[in-house]
Formats: structure tokens, C-alpha cells, sequence
């Protein structure tokens, strides 16, 4: 994958894997942040309210280089990174999957948690729509009313969308642009006569 895009889900999914009477329920979703992650897996224990464990790994980042993994009381290394290992298999980024655990009395093994959290991983994985995402950054370009239009086309050839525009003696506009046009698209646009800024991360 080029650093200027990234596979991500396109909404949740679910897998299913039973094991000696115990269950495996893993949900699998798209996470824009930690902040996101957290609301959604509280939502999924309070689901499962009734269930053993909540077991979990995230990965974020445009390179997938953030990630965390947890086994939620399971013995250390049995859940948690056999889920992570399957987003890492995938290569998605911006994506979690919880699984959460019924004990059905009989114990598995660590063995058997690894082969049973990696596998209900899998299966909601396989269930899931992956979709590719492209990586995008703002730029400000400040110009005549002349030039509008060219601009908001260009952006658009550049696989980008204008997230606003003001109108006044002159016209601004904010918009996000592939990573790769980017050099590009500020050159042209110099040499046009705009003024074009790249935006400061918030």
C-alpha cells in the first residue's frame, strides 16, 4: 500500500466461533480514535454484560503504526494478539475488533484461546467490507473570483473535496487534496497567481 492511502472497514461486521461450549462473538468496526474505540467497545461489554471477557485490538494511524491489543483478564498473549495479529494480516488501519468470551466450564488452554480469539477475529473480518481510503491534506488557496472554478476542478482531479469556500474581495478556499497531488497542485496554482498555504494539523 503507498503512503498516500490505506484499507480501512466500511462499517461493522460480525464472526461467530464456539469452542467446547464457550462462545466467541467478535465485532469488528471502523474507529476514527482512541475516544471512538472506547464508546463503542463500552457499548459492546454493556451488551455482553453477562459475558467472561471483553477482549480487544486497535489500529490507527495513516500507517497503521498506533495499535494496542488486550487480553482482558485472559492469560497474557492469548487474546489480545491474535485479534491484532488479524488486522495486522488484513493490513487495516483505523479499525478495531472486540471479541467478547461466554465460558462454557470447560478451559481451553492457551492453545485453544489463541486458535478461538483469532478465529472469531478472522470470521468477522471475513464477513466485513474493506475499502480503500485515500490520505488527504489541506491546503488554503486564496484567489480571484477568476480562478474559482479551475481551482475547485483541479482539487476535484486531485481526489480532493472543498470543505469550504468564503467570498470576499477575494475569494478563499479550503480544501483537501491527495498527499501525492499536493506538490503539484500548490505549483500550478503559485505560478496562476493564487496564494496557497498548506494547513497547520489541529
Amino acid at each position: 500500500m503507498s503512503n498516500d492511502r490505506y484499507l480501512t472497514l466500511s462499517s461493522e461486521s460480525k464472526g461467530f466461533y464456539g469452542e467446547k461450549a464457550s462462545k466467541f462473538i467478535a465485532n469488528a468496526f471502523p474507529i476514527a480514535d482512541e475516544d471512538g474505540f472506547a464508546k463503542r467497545c463500552a457499548m459492546i461489554a454493556k451488551e455482553h454484560h453477562t459475558c467472561r471477557h471483553v477482549c480487544y485490538a486497535w489500529v490507527l494511524g495513516e500507517k497503521g503504526d498506533r495499535h494496542r491489543a488486550n487480553d482482558a483478564g485472559e492469560p497474557s498473549g492469548t487474546a489480545g494478539k491474535p485479534i491484532l495479529r488479524q488486522l495486522h494480516g488484513a493490513r487495516l488501519t483505523f479499525a478495531a475488533i472486540v471479541v467478547v468470551r461466554y465460558f462454557g466450564g470447560t478451559l481451553l488452554g492457551k492453545g485453544g484461546l489463541v486458535h478461538a480469539y483469532a478465529e472469531a477475529a478472522h470470521l468477522a473480518l471475513a464477513e466485513a467490507t474493506i475499502t480503500e481510503r485515500v490520505v488527504r491534506d489541506g491546503l488554503t488557496v486564496t484567489c480571484g473570483y477568476a480562478l474559482v472554478e479551475a481551482v475547485k476542478n483541479d482539487a476535484a482531479l486531485c481526489e480532493g473535496t472543498i470543505v469550504s469556500a468564503d467570498y470576499g474581495e477575494r475569494c478563499v478556499l479550503h480544501v483537501n487534496i491527495a498527499r501525492n497531488a499536493v506538490a503539484s497542485f500548490m505549483e500550478r496554482w503559485r505560478i496562476a497567481g493564487a496564494i496557497v498555504d498548506v494547513d497547520q494539523p489541529k
